[in-house]
C-alpha cells in the first residue's frame, strides 16, 4: 500500500537513521521529496490470521543467500567451482569494509604511540565518519571482524543457518554482519521455554538449553520444508541442476564432516513444493555466472545506445507483469547473438540476485488442538503445536545499472581470497581469520 508522509516527518526521520546506517549504506539516501512511502505488514506477525494473534509471537529471520557454486563454463577460476561467493566475500570484508582500506597502516601499530596520534589526526583532517574512526580504533585494538561461519550452501543442504529471533516484534537473538555474536544461549533458552515448555519442570538442569534448541531446530526445519504450492513461483520451470560440486570448500560444516571421516555430503532432496527449494529455483537463474553475463550485458547496452526509445520495450525499467515474467521461461545457454537471448539472460540474472538477496520470515504462535480444524498451518514440537506464517521480503528487483559493479566486486572478490589464501600461512593474516561464534545451527533432515 502506498502512503502519503508529511515532508517535514520524512525529513526528520531521515536525519535520525542516515546516521545509523551501515557504512557501505552511507551511499543511499532516502526520498525525502515525494512524500510517499511503502507501507508493508508485520512480517513479525502471523500473515495466516485476519486477527491480531492474542498470544505470543516468536519470529525467525533467516538470509539463505546464495545455495549453490557456479557452475558455467565461463567461470575463469577454478577456485569459484569451489568456494562460494559468500565465501570468499567475507576476507574482502575483513580490510575494505570494516577499516575502511586502513589495515596494511594499522597492522604493529602501537594505540599509545605517536603514530597513531598522527593517524587519527589524518582520519580527521580527511573528515572520515566517526563510525570509520571508531572502526579503525577497534582494529587497532585487536577487535578485527571475523569470517562467518556461516556458508550459505549448507543451508540448501540440511546444515547451517545464520538467522535472527525476535519475541513480539523484539530482538532476543542474533548477531550482526559486522560483530562478533556475543549472546548468552542460556538467555536464549529462558526466553524460548514458554514457547516449548509451557507447563514448569518438563525441562530442567544442564541439558535444558540444548533441549529447547533442538525443538526450535525441528520447527524451523518443519517450516521451512512446509509446502507453498498456492504460490504461482512454483509454475517457473525446474533449472537443471549442476552436476558438479555440491558443497563450499570454506565451509565450517564441510570441514567437520571431513573431521569425523565423512568426505562426501549428501542431498538433502528438498521437496519441490517448499520455499527453499523455490527460492534456489530463483538463484539458479545465474545460470552464465557473471563472467558469463557480463559480455551480454554490453550487447544490450550498445543496443540502447542505438535505439534508446526501445528502453521501455525491452522492460529494462519494468513494467514487472506477467508479460515481463513470461519472457523469463527460457532456460538454454546457447547464445544465438541475439538482443532477445542477451536481454533474457540479464532479466534473468537481476532476479537470481534478488533471490539471493532476500529474507524469510517465519512467525509462530502456541496454538490449542481444538485451533487445528480453522485449516491454519501448523507444526508440531514434542511438548506443543504452533501455527505459523512463512513470508519473503527483500524482493524489488536489483537494478539493471548495477550489472557493471557487480562484475568489478566479483573479480575483486575472488582475486583477494586467492591472495588471501596464498598468505594463510603468515602467522598476521591467519589470526584474523580465527572461527568465531556466529549463530549458527544444524538441520538434520526430516
Amino acid at each position: 500500500e502506498i502512503v502519503q508522509l508529511p515532508l517535514d516527518f520524512v525529513r526528520q526521520l531521515c536525519l535520525k537513521i542516515q546516521p545509523e546506517r551501515p557504512e557501505s549504506r552511507c551511499d543511499k539516501d532516502m526520498d525525502t521529496l515525494s512524500g510517499y512511502a511503502m507501507c508493508l505488514p508485520n512480517l513479525t506477525r502471523l500473515q495466516t490470521y485476519r486477527f491480531v494473534e492474542p498470544r505470543p509471537i516468536l519470529c525467525i529471520e533467516i538470509k539463505p543467500k546464495c545455495g549453490f557454486i557456479p557452475f558455467s563454463s565461463h567461470v575463469s577460476q577454478e577456485i569459484k567451482h569451489k568456494v562460494c561467493r559468500y565465501c570468499m566475500h567475507q576476507h574482502l570484508k575483513v580490510i575494505s569494509f570494516i577499516v575502511g582500506g586502513y589495515a596494511s597502516e594499522l597492522l604493529g601499530l602501537n594505540v599509545f604511540s605517536e603514530r597513531w596520534k598522527k593517524f587519527c589526526g589524518k582520519l580527521e583532517a580527511n573528515k572520515q565518519s566517526l563510525r570509520t574512526i571508531k572502526a579503525v580504533d577497534e582494529v587497532a585494538n585487536g577487535k578485527w571482524k571475523r569470517p562467518s561461519k556461516y556458508c550459505p550452501v549448507d543451508l540448501f543442504s540440511g546444515a547451517y543457518i545464520y538467522l535472527f529471533l525476535l519475541q513480539n516484534g523484539e530482538l532476543i537473538y542474533g548477531c550482526k554482519d559486522d560483530q562478533e555474536c556475543s549472546s548468552d544461549w542460556n538467555e536464549l533458552a529462558r526466553h524460548l521455554k514458554p514457547f516449548f515448555f509451557p507447563s514448569n519442570g518438563l525441562v530442567s538442569g544442564p541439558h535444558c538449553t540444548r533441549t529447547i534448541v533442538k525443538e526450535l531446530i525441528h520447527v524451523i526445519t518443519l517450516a521451512l520444508l512446509s509446502s507453498t504450492d498456492a504460490c504461482r513461483a512454483g509454475d517457473m520451470k525446474t533449472v537443471p541442476v549442476s552436476q558438479g560440486r555440491s558443497y563450499c570448500e570454506a565451509s565450517a560444516f564441510n570441514k567437520e564432516l571431513v573431521r569425523n571421516g565423512k568426505h562426501k555430503l549428501e542431498s538433502s532432496g528438498l521437496p519441490r513444493g517448499c520455499l527453499l527449494y523455490k527460492t534456489l529455483q530463483a538463484q539458479m537463474l545465474d545460470m552464465l555466472d557473471i563472467e558469463g553475463l557480463y559480455p551480454l550485458y554490453n550487447r544490450v547496452e550498445q543496443y540502447l545506445e542505438e535505439f534508446p526509445e526501445e528502453r521501455s520495450t525491452l522492460q529494462i525499467d519494468g513494467p514487472y507483469n506477467e508479460a515481463f515474467y513470461e519472457k523469463l521461461l527460457d532456460l538454454s545457454t546457447e547464445d544465438d547473438g541475439t538482443i532477445a537471448f542477451a536481454l533474457t539472460k540479464v532479466q534473468q540474472y537481476r532476479i537470481a540476485m534478488t533471490a539471493k538477496d532476500c529474507s524469510i520470515m517465519i512467525a509462530l504462535s502456541p496454538c490449542l488442538q481444538d485451533e487445528c480444524a480453522e485449516q491454519r498451518p501448523v507444526v508440531l514440537a514434542s511438548k506443543t503445536r504452533f501455527t505459523f506464517s512463512v513470508s519473503v521480503l527483500d524482493l524489488d528487483l536489483k537494478p539493471y545499472e548495477s550489472i557493471p559493479h557487480q562484475y568489478k566486486l566479483d573479480g575483486k572478490i575472488v582475486n583477494y581470497y586467492l591472495k588471501n589464501v596464498q598468505a594463510k600461512d603468515d602467522p598476521v593474516m591467519s589470526s584474523l581469520f580465527k572461527e568465531n561464534e556466529d549463530c549458527t545451527l544444524v538441520l538434520h533432515k526430516v
